[in-house]
């Protein structure tokens, strides 16, 4: 079950978080993987980690904030191993970084988020469409937010860019319904990464709450979200046994939104 052998994925915002987590997985049942990251040292580790456990990777460097970025990625990720089957659109930029209301929010973040966030995973998505269209076959994977579904205090721009994410997710389903391409999003709620322990920090603050406290109040399980608990469902949406499902939006968030 699950089996993706020689199936060539692409992972982008693999070098921790949730991406490496779907980048081991997605290897661990034989896919080829192409990693992305900022971060040199970050890729190889995780290259090293699946060469260890028998699997395919190989590391790409690129900065998703520049324009350019996708194609040179998505290039060196074909030139390395072929079309890209799987796209999991999972690089993303959080609201920790510089929270703020609306009125007093910086506008170069929010183009930058923007630029991360939206439009990177439009840009691989339309790279990789011709590809996947040529093979009647493709996997297209978004890593959302819950905030994609609902607002987010001092944090619009995360916000909206998740928002358009599942609107691109649902239009290029529609698009593609019947070439054998699925696209789906993974919703996560509060997950335990380097970007989050940064807003459950300003979230406490601005709250007068104790860290322990802050974290405990975060979803109806009294935690946050491991990265281990969301690649499971990336692996099922790349498999074949997911054949039938596009469009969806899946929220994995510890009962903090309970419906949508």
């Amino acid at each position: 079950m699950f089996e993706l052998k020689n199936r060539v994925a692409l992972v982008t915002g693999a070098g921790r978080g949730i991406g490496r987590d779907i980048a081991l997985l997605l290897a661990e049942h034989g896919a080829r993987v192409a990693v992305t990251s900022r971060s040199e040292s970050e890729l190889d580790e995780v290259v090293s980690s699946i060469h260890a456990g028998g699997g395919n990777a190989c590391p790409l460097v690129g900065d998703l904030a520049e324009v350019e970025a996708p194609a040179v990625l998505v290039k060196r990720a074909k030139d390395h191993y072929g079309p890209v089957e799987i796209l999991v659109n999972n690089a993303g930029v959080g609201s920790s970084f510089k929270p703020a209301p609306v009125i007093d929010f910086d506008d170069d973040f929010w183009n930058m988020t923007l630029a991360v966030n939206l439009t990177a995973p439009y840009l691989l998505s339309k790279l990789c469409l011709p590809d996947m269209l040529a093979r009647k076959h493709g996997r297209i994977i978004m890593t959302a937010s819950i905030n994609g579904k609902i607002g987010g205090m001092h944090g619009a721009a995360y916000a909206a860019s998740k928002h358009g994410v599942l609107g691109l997710t649902k239009s290029m389903a529609l698009e593609h319904a019947g070439d054998g391409i699925t696209v789906n999003a993974i919703c996560p709620g509060p997950v335990r990464t380097r970007m989050n322990d940064r807003r459950v920090e300003y979230d406490a603050k601005r709250r007068g709450v104790s860290l322990e406290d802050q974290e405990k109040s975060m979803t109806p399980l009294g935690r946050r979200l491991e990265t281990h608990e969301i690649a499971p469902m990336a692996l099922y949406l790349a498999s074949d046994e997911a054949a039938a499902i596009t469009g969806q939006a899946f929220n994995i968030d510890g009962g903090l939104v309970m419906s949508g």
